[in-house]
């Protein structure tokens, strides 16, 4: 079994690697025959050359990596917050519907909501610095995770909390031994998802009000037309999506080894 599991995992990533190799070879041919305008479409050469030039002399006053950690800095302290406090309260709503009558309309009414809808008022009452930064992305985390948990709960067997408590376990028990590890994957697939959704919000957050991290460098070239940061900003944040999303399945596969496993 483990061997035909290596097979499919190398098969899966010659053709991960293979997609992405297409993909330059389409940009690079494009490019050096001129199918597209260059100045709407880049070429490789002229996004690697505004890497280095990024990398020496860094972009309006700060380095490329103070700009990466600008936007990470925002985005991990808020998803680190929303994790916090919206996988207990998610848990305890799912678990207690008195709980989840009183937050859930909340959640419900402002999730929908476009994040820059109600990010000028976050401006108008923190500021444009961090802080109301922060704030929106924390909001943006916490509905999917909240949401996420309590989807958990609700749908566990009702045979599994019944045999604890045959057995002689508690409330608190049954919370802790049961109920907790069977919403583990659920969980989750709410933090990544949140990462995602608060990914998407920083970008938007920082071409609105702000004066360093990816989006806000991305936006600022796009009034020069310099498509080459423009692409490189792009290239760079879906990079840093693509290793947080990465390490919050690292630890998935440490925490929840028994998932997709029968």
């Amino acid at each position: 079994m483990r061997i035909i599991a290596n097979k499919q995992n190398t098969s899966e990533k010659i053709l991960t690697i293979g997609t992405v190799v297409v993909i330059l070879v389409i940009w690079f041919v494009a490019t050096t025959f001129i199918w597209v305008d260059p100045k709407l479409v880049p070429s490789p050469q002229s996004v690697w050359t505004a890497l280095v030039d990024i990398i020496q002399n860094g972009y309006k006053n700060y380095t490329l990596l103070q700009h990466i950690g600008a936007s990470i800095q925002r985005l991990v302290i808020a998803f680190l917050v929303a994790t916090v406090i919206a996988a207990p309260l998610g848990l305890t709503s799912g678990y207690n519907a008195k709980v989840r009558a009183i937050f859930e309309l909340v959640i419900e009414f402002y999730r929908p909501l476009p994040p820059l809808a109600y990010y000028t008022i976050l401006v108008l009452w923190l500021g444009i610095e961090n802080k109301s930064k922060i704030a929106l992305l924390f909001l943006a985390c916490f509905a999917p995770i909240y949401i996420s948990c309590v989807s958990a709960v609700i749908k566990i067997k009702e045979d599994y909390i019944n045999s604890a408590y045959t057995v002689g376990a508690n409330k608190w028990q049954v919370f802790i031994h049961v109920i907790f590890p069977a919403c583990l994957p659920d969980m989750f697939t709410g933090l990544r998802t949140a990462l995602g959704v608060g990914y998407t919000t920083l970008v938007s957050a920082e071409m609105v009000a702000a004066r360093s991290g990816m989006g806000w460098m991305v936006l600022d070239a796009s009034r020069f037309l310099r498509s080459d940061i423009i692409f490189l900003g792009i290239i760079i944040m879906g990079i840093t999506g693509i290793l947080l999303d990465k390490s919050i399945q690292v630890i998935e596969h440490k925490v929840v080894p028994w998932k997709g496993k029968e």
